[in-house]
């Protein structure tokens, strides 16, 4: 079914409700995890256009995406990590068309009003543009991970 599950992370606490949604379909499809961040500070949006080194927010978010794949790797699920700077929709797109993905995962936020108008404009681009499926996750701040350990005896 899935071979490639992209999972688009926003380096917040949203993350681990989406995570432990995508492993469970992970497990079941033995599919390989994609993580990708998107930096999107104004020294990620400028890096290449005017040679920048990396700022803070880089090293932080490469770092939080090498926690996360060396995770997933103790779990035993085979994943990889990439990093992308820019707009986030637009890289969701280019990773999902490269990497030849089958699956993309992502969090819906679960804002109201004005804010789906300034926040919702990711998913909603990727929704619009995406060749690929994509799997939404409500997962507010309120929200947590539902309970679903991972069986020892499940091989992925």
């Amino acid at each position: 079914m899935f071979k490639k599950i992209l999972v688009a992370l926003d380096h917040s606490p949203r993350d681990a409700v989406l995570l432990s949604y995508v492993r469970q379909l992970a497990a079941l499809t033995r599919a390989e995890i994609l993580l990708l961040h998107v930096s999107t500070g104004w020294k990620a949006q400028w890096q290449s256009d005017l040679n920048l080194a990396d700022s803070e927010e880089i090293h932080e978010d490469r770092a939080y995406l090498d926690r996360i794949q060396a995770d997933l790797h103790g779990q035993g699920f085979t994943a990889r990590a990439r990093h992308a700077a820019g707009n986030p929709a637009d890289e969701i797109l280019k990773a999902a068309r490269e990497e030849h993905c089958d699956l993309i995962a992502m969090a819906i936020h679960g804002h109201r009003l004005l804010s789906d108008v300034i926040y919702g404009s990711t998913i909603t681009k990727v929704r619009h543009a995406a060749a690929t499926p994509i799997f939404l996750v409500r997962a507010g701040e309120q929200d947590s991970p539902p309970l679903a350990p991972r069986d020892e005896g499940d091989q992925c």
